[in-house]
């Protein structure tokens, strides 16, 4: 299975930025079933279930929870196996653990079932 892993988060003040990683790794067949793969952030708070913040199907087709819509943008680099998240003008209401994952379909990406997660990373937005 394609083993991902996510880094980049951290303490930032409200208005900042913040670039998150997801890299993937494992054998080369893998990696390169991976760039066919839709992928989606998701984050979750304390107290709060997971929830999707944005996907990006393999042929390039976005969606973004409306909260972080002209905020956060959602990208890849198949030369790099890396997916990033891309936050801008950050609030405190953002303050999660952030998670990567990846499906052969679009719609599992939305419908955010897997059977596994990385640690993730933190993400602080406070003054």
């Amino acid at each position: 299975q394609v083993q991902l892993v996510e880094s980049g988060g951290g303490l930032v003040q409200p208005g900042g930025s913040l670039r998150l990683s997801c890299a993937a790794s494992g054998s080369i067949f893998r990696r390169i079933f991976f760039r066919e793969y839709a992928v989606g952030w998701y984050r979750q708070a304390p107290g709060k279930q997971r929830e999707l913040v944005a996907a990006l199907g393999s042929g390039g087709r976005t969606n973004y929870e409306d909260s972080v819509k002209g905020r956060f943008t959602i990208s890849r680099d198949n030369a790099k196996d890396t997916v990033y998240l891309q936050m801008n003008s950050l609030k405190p209401e953002d303050t999660a653990v952030y998670y990567c994952n990846a499906g052969p379909r679009y719609d599992s990406i939305i419908q955010g079932d897997f059977g596994s997660w990385g640690q993730g990373t933190q993400v602080t937005v406070s003054s």
